[in-house]
């Protein structure tokens, strides 16, 4: 991606475009492919049957009769994420087919060496990771139709039926929900530089209205979700092989490295809005938050990671309103820092509902789940019972980003 060529007198940073993000989409992969080319057809037949597969005990074997493939051919970054979207659902499929208790030391040379390769081309980890799991994991079922959870649909899949496809896509509709404040971001930097006092008074309004918008859309997730089969089925598939005792010495990656290697499972937190709304807010998270939210950024698509590290250099916007001495903006900026405590305290929320009463029930032995998944599910997981899959002590984390939020108002 290039950067500006410098000749504006003032520097304008925040260009979308340079971040890999779209004005419609924002860091959604916008439209993104849903087939390779042909060569790589015994990838694709593998994850179209994927939730099969695993429920049958028989991805594991498939995987070892694939054949060597290097990723060498792909061309473009859609080509990209979706053997990145492809190679890490399948990896999870082959890890934790036969649950927590079954796992392997070892991932397979035909699978590990072009995930890897994949991988580094997009600098991603080779592990799956928001940035499959919901923005390069959607399709239109009508190609003009609009971007509504009746509309929309998984291109790849793991055991979870409708529960599994209602979490990705509500996700999604949070990430679009997004958008809107993703634009303000930009605009709100912009006018700070230009001493644009009521351009940046509109940008915060338009922030706290398009987070209020991403909690109604979380809100969904009661509609699309049912817990049991989330705690049960869905989430050991987004467990990673680092700070979970499942996996306690991580993985091989037979061709890449003789050294077993450790990756965080799938996490909200590898979502880059919130990273980039609180840089913006300039909000200061504890010392352990901030090194688990940090190590998060690795699983970022790089050009997201590079927009929240250019919004961190750009000029303090929380000093700005606190020198304007300007009540308005003062009154916008707390209703920014409000609406994103709610939005913390809404997923913790969703949180409490979908792990710990989940597991209480589990544990208890009354998720009776049967055929509504179509799943056949041994005992629940244990090893994440009080960790998020991306390894966080879940709810020490969620109140303590929660409480420092808050944390961020400017007193009058």
């Amino acid at each position: 991606m290039e950067a500006g060529d410098g000749t504006e007198e003032t520097p304008l940073p925040l260009l979308l475009t340079r971040f890999q993000l779209s004005e419609e989409y924002g860091f959604l992969l916008p439209n993104p492919l849903t087939e390779l080319p042909a060569p790589y057809g015994p990838w694709m037949e593998i994850a179209h049957d994927l939730p099969q597969l695993i429920v049958s005990h028989r991805l594991r074997s498939q995987v070892h009769q694939m054949p060597q493939l290097s990723a060498r051919h792909l061309r473009g970054h859609e080509e990209l994420h979706l053997a990145h979207l492809v190679l890490s659902f399948i990896t999870m499929g082959y890890l934790w087919q036969e649950g927590e208790e079954g796992t392997v030391k070892v991932l397979p040379r035909n699978l590990a060496v072009p995930f890897w390769e994949v991988s580094q081309a997009l600098g991603l980890p080779p592990i799956l990771s928001h940035a499959d799991f919901v923005l390069a994991n959607w399709r239109r079922k009508n190609p003009n139709g609009p971007l509504e959870i009746e509309n929309l649909d998984t291109i790849i899949s793991l055991p979870g039926g409708d529960s599994l496809r209602g979490f990705i896509l509500v996700t999604l509709l949070v990430e679009k929900a997004a958008v809107p404040g993703i634009k303000a971001i930009v605009q709100a930097i912009r006018a700070i530089l230009q001493l644009d006092e009521e351009t940046l008074h509109k940008a915060l309004q338009e922030l706290a209205e398009a987070i209020e918008d991403m909690s109604k859309a979380l809100k969904r997730m009661h509609d699309y979700v049912d817990p049991a089969v989330f705690y049960t089925v869905i989430r050991i598939f987004l467990s990673g092989w680092k700070d979970n005792p499942a996996m306690p010495d991580g993985l091989i990656y037979d061709g890449v490295s003789d050294e077993p290697m450790a990756y965080s499972g799938g996490s909200a937190a590898q979502s880059t809005v919130l990273h980039a709304f609180d840089e913006l807010l300039g909000i200061r998270h504890s010392e352990e938050s901030t090194s688990f939210l940090h190590r998060m950024r690795n699983y970022m698509p790089p050009p997201h990671r590079a927009f929240v590290e250019e919004i961190h250099r750009a000029p303090s916007l929380k000093q700005h309103v606190l020198s304007s001495g300007d009540a308005r903006l003062r009154a916008a900026f707390n209703q920014c820092i409000s609406a994103l405590a709610d939005f913390r305290s809404y997923h913790i929320t969703i949180v409490t509902k979908y792990i710990t009463i989940a597991a209480a029930k589990a544990k208890a032995g009354r998720a009776e789940l049967g055929d509504r998944v179509g799943v056949s599910v041994g005992k629940p997981p244990s090893a994440l019972e009080a960790k998020g899959t991306g390894g966080s002590h879940i709810f020490s984390f969620l109140k303590s980003v929660r409480d420092t939020t808050r944390e961020g108002m400017i007193s009058a």
